[in-house]
């Protein structure tokens, strides 16, 4: 029974061999790159199963008892059969991986000649390349996405969406399948579909927030313009009168060779029938757009180099049409930007100097500025290297077309990809410009100037900008100059244009460099006049000019210490304000630092430390430390460490020395200001003592280097 029972075990494994060995055949010869990938590991994990256990067998002895001898011949030689087949399967895995090796390297060549012909626009070819890339390698991930971009290029979107499904079948995570599935889905007007795809990008990587945004917009714009263009036709199809005028107007338009002013009337009336969304749409689907292509005579007035009278008319009336049209209308927006000749006349007819097609042309931009998306159309498809310094110069203009180009700028500031246009004419065309702004403040629309001001300001975000401009001696001159005329100019619009200067000033002395410590005694000596001033506003721009700019000077320092500013920068304390607090706390700190006479002068203006005092109770930690570290430093003068003896001082240093506090700043300052109190005054260590903080000191004393 035993032999027979071993004899039944035996042949059995060899059946369950047998069964995997056929499963792993089967895995082989799948047409799923997944499952070939996986049963090719399976099966070399298999080999190196067998190869240990043989190894291990060989190194032991096994003293086995036989109990019956007469074992089946059959089984054994059907088992060495199977060890056969094991054998000849590793060496078949073995040739599998030289020939995919080689069959990557040719797929890679095709690959890059099937990106050669993409680039190219031959996309027939490109196909083609991509197909003999997979006979190669079923299982390349790219090969199917190129080849899905180039059918999408062929609108061959079935073929593209299927392409893409085997390219995740071999990465699941491939964002560009997703993309192009998308794209084809839209194509084929399956928008919920689109949208599903879109949504897998961001599901599978987060930081594609921004991309994800773009297409689902797309999605959306699409969507809508197919249900307007829907409606549009159910008017045009129900015989309503307003619908079927766009229609016969673009008709009389459409005949050639008449006079100027017969297309510049139809135009005026074109514009006076467009009333909604349904004539916005009819104009578009009746090819609307195609006037300045397909009437030459209506293009050359527009294109026009130097207009006369009837060619300013005909483009005036134009904008005005292209307002009416585009207002609200995003596929509009973006039909007529597109047009290649409204997108290079763009910038000519902002700097033409005719005032009329000045005023309309800014109408129509601000249809697209006012607004995320068509910013991001203006930014896409038009080149603004040179749109500051084109919209900045309208700050001459005495009318509305100043307050329209700075409501531009301000808008386009919002993109970066604005922002980094900016920086290839800025030394060569802004700045100059700008510095001769400044230097003419008196001349100029002064409200246009303070917004074109706070403009640089936020442009100065961008560190390459604001380098170049912290770098620009002219442009510090000019902003002194304009700071020296305040005095004898006090009007609000002027008012306002120091108040922007000297935000501007605080964003560049974010910067340190030679230019700014030139500046830096004349800058803080026009700021200590400007402490006087009734604009609280100005005021506390002034006072936070000097926290930036004293650092770069030690002579700058002294002539402020000089000049009484630790008295007025306790006045302003004691008056409170959180902004100008942080400020002037900030430029006791520098002026106490290394200065004996501002230590001094605080120790007199601040009778006990009370402000001081109160200030180490803020809230704020960035008031707290340089509380911490200005009474660090005015210790040193004889007595003021006496004149806190009755306060709750080492009970407030030792909270902060040994607090929690975001910055380390305050833990630093308030240890090192709590270790000179007790060196200047010992009789404070019985206080330190009563409040078990000699342990807390001695742990805080690793910030103290020097006291």
């Amino acid at each position: 029974m035993l032999a027979d029972a071993g004899q039944e075990e035996d042949f059995q494994r060899f059946l369950r061999r047998v069964d995997d060995v056929a499963n792993l055949v089967q895995g082989l010869s799948s047409t799923d790159p997944a499952v070939r990938e996986k049963t090719i590991a399976e099966t070399e994990k298999r080999l190196h199963d067998q190869e240990t256990n043989k190894e291990e067998e060989s190194k032991t002895t096994v003293n086995r008892t036989v109990i019956n001898t007469r074992a089946s011949d059959t089984a054994n030689a059907e088992a060495a059969n199977a060890d056969g087949f094991l054998a000849i399967l590793e060496k078949d895995a073995k040739e599998r991986a030289k020939r995919r090796k080689r069959n990557e390297r040719l797929a890679n060549a095709l690959k890059e000649k099937g990106n050669d012909a993409f680039r190219k626009g031959d996309y027939v070819i490109a196909i083609q390349r991509y197909t003999e890339g997979l006979e190669k390698l079923k299982d390349k991930q790219e090969l199917y996405t190129n080849r899905a971009q180039a059918y999408l290029k062929m609108h061959e979107y079935e073929k593209a969406i299927g392409d893409c499904e085997w390219a995740l079948k071999c990465n699941e995570k491939c964002i560009k399948a997703y993309f192009l599935m998308g794209k084809a889905h839209l194509a084929l007007k399956h928008y919920s579909e689109s949208r599903q795809c879109y949504e897998k990008i961001l599901q599978t990587d987060p930081q594609k927030e921004s991309l994800f945004k773009d297409c689902m917009n797309e999605v959306n714009l699409e969507e809508k313009r197919m249900k307007d263009e829907e409606r549009a036709m159910k008017e045009v199809q129900s015989g309503k009168r307003a619908a079927l005028s766009i229609k016969e107007l673009l008709q009389k338009l459409g005949r050639p060779d008449q006079n100027i002013l017969y297309y510049t009337g139809g135009i005026r009336l074109l514009t006076g029938a467009v009333k909604d969304c349904t004539e916005q749409t009819l104009f578009r689907t009746n090819n609307g757009f195609s006037i300045l292509k397909d009437n030459e005579t209506v293009r050359r007035g527009f294109c026009a180099e130097r207009k006369n009278t009837d060619e300013v008319d005909l483009s005036v009336s134009l904008l005005f049409l292209w307002q009416a049209v585009c207002a609200g209308n995003e596929e509009n927006q973006r039909l007529l930007l597109t047009h290649p000749d409204v997108n290079a006349q763009l910038p000519k007819l902002l700097s033409s100097g005719v005032p009329e097609i000045q005023k309309e042309t800014l109408a129509l931009i601000s249809l697209y500025s006012e607004n995320e998306n068509g910013r991001r159309l203006l930014v896409r498809h038009q080149d603004l290297t040179k749109w500051l310094q084109i919209l900045m110069t309208f700050v001459n203009s005495t009318d509305a077309r100043a307050s329209s180009a700075m409501n531009i700028l301000s808008d386009l500031t919002e993109e970066e990809r604005f922002k980094t246009q900016c920086r290839v004419m800025l030394s060569t065309g802004v700045l100059p410009l700008f510095t001769q702004l400044l230097t003419s403040a008196k001349l100029v629309n002064q409200a246009a100037l303070a917004c074109c001001i706070g403009i640089m300001g936020n442009l100065c975000a961008d560190v390459v900008i604001r380098m170049q401009m912290a770098k620009s001696k002219e442009c510090w001159e000019a902003c002194l100059k304009l700071m020296d005329e305040c005095f004898d100019v006090s009007t609000p619009e002027y008012q306002e244009c120091l108040y922007a200067v000297l935000g501007l000033m605080m964003n560049l002395l974010l910067e340190s460099n030679v230019i700014i410590q030139y500046f830096a005694v004349d800058l803080s000596g026009r700021c200590m006049c400007l402490l006087r001033d009734k604009d609280g506003r100005i005021v506390t721009r002034a006072i936070g000019v000097l926290s930036r700019i004293l650092p770069a000077s030690s002579s700058a320092v002294e002539e402020v210490v000089k000049g009484g500013v630790v008295k007025k920068m306790i006045k302003f304390l004691k008056a409170g304000g959180q902004i100008t607090s942080n400020y002037s706390i900030k430029t006791l700190s520098i002026c106490t630092r290394s200065n004996r006479q501002a230590q001094e002068d605080l120790v007199k203006s601040d009778k006990g430390f009370s402000v001081l005092l109160k200030l180490l109770d803020s809230e704020n930690e960035m008031i707290v430390g340089n509380a911490a570290f200005c009474l660090g430093q005015c210790l040193v003068v004889p007595g003021a460490a006496t004149s806190l003896l009755n306060s709750n001082i080492v009970m407030t240093l030792l909270k902060h020395a040994g607090g929690d506090a975001t910055r380390t700043s305050v833990q630093e300052n308030a240890a090192i200001a709590l270790g000179k109190l007790c060196v200047a005054e010992p009789r404070h260590i019985f206080q330190l003592r009563k409040l078990n903080g000699l342990a807390i000191l001695n742990s805080s004393m690793k910030y103290v280097h020097s006291i």
